[in-house]
């Protein structure tokens, strides 16, 4: 009789080395939404849906899968960084996203960010001026099976002028100046975020709604962010 219910339990519960995994990923992943995100007051039900649901694991190398619920940047080759996810989460949140909007990101990097937006809006651009990253990260993102994103090796200091304007855009790399180009393919009543300030030491992270052609600023918290390359180091405003 032990032997008979022995295999009775294995039909009904049967072992996976794939579930398990994966089920302990999902744990992490709702201990840093709670934890890290909420506990620290990202309110938007949208924004903590998308954070619970992107596998942030799955956006860093293997040697760094069990750290990548933990609140802290994490390295993803070429100088990068995957950014903290509460600053994910609060950037996302800052720019009001409704499920209709088109975003446009300045530094891809891993992709993990569009991935976060891409569970939100209804189109996301990504710009990124490494072509190594660009390529992981659009291979990265099919296979994830997000539709909605666009990925494009350039500058993304210039935009991209084919899908503006823009209801939002979010720069995850660091400069002393907001990049005209982008100003220009924001919405009327658009927002816009970026880590402002030095690049070499800190930043403040800055966001600016558009009104009337105007650019109405809002100081929110100290940051430290890779700095844009490309035509943001050859020009100062």
């Amino acid at each position: 009789m032990k032997i008979v219910y022995l295999l009775v339990f294995l039909v009904l519960f049967p072992a996976s080395s794939h579930s398990q995994p994966l089920d302990l990923y999902a744990r992490k992943r709702q201990v840093m939404v709670e934890r890290d995100i909420k506990g620290r007051g990202v309110k938007d039900k949208k924004v903590l849906e998308a954070m619970g649901k992107a596998p942030r694991h799955l956006f860093v190398d293997e040697y760094l899968r069990d750290r990548a619920y933990e609140d802290y940047p994490l390295p993803i080759g070429e100088g990068q960084t995957i950014s903290q996810p509460y600053v994910v989460a609060l950037m996302t949140e800052a720019l009001g996203l409704k499920p209709s909007h088109r975003v446009l990101e300045i530094g891809t990097g891993s992709g993990y960010q569009a991935a976060i937006l891409a569970e939100i809006v209804k189109e996301v651009y990504t710009i990124e001026i490494r072509k190594g990253l660009a390529d992981k990260a659009a291979k990265r993102l099919t296979a994830l099976g997000y539709k909605n994103v666009s990925v494009k090796y350039a500058d993304g200091y210039l935009g991209w002028k084919e899908f503006a304007p823009f209801d939002a855009i979010i720069i995850t790399a660091s400069a002393n100046h907001i990049p005209p180009p982008l100003i220009k393919q924001l919405k009327e009543g658009g927002r816009l975020i970026i880590p402002l300030g030095s690049t070499v030491f800190f930043q403040t992270l800055t966001l600016v709604t558009k009104n009337k052609g105007e650019l109405d600023v809002e100081q929110l918290i100290p940051v430290a962010f890779v700095p844009m390359i490309g035509e943001a180091q050859k020009k100062k405003e």
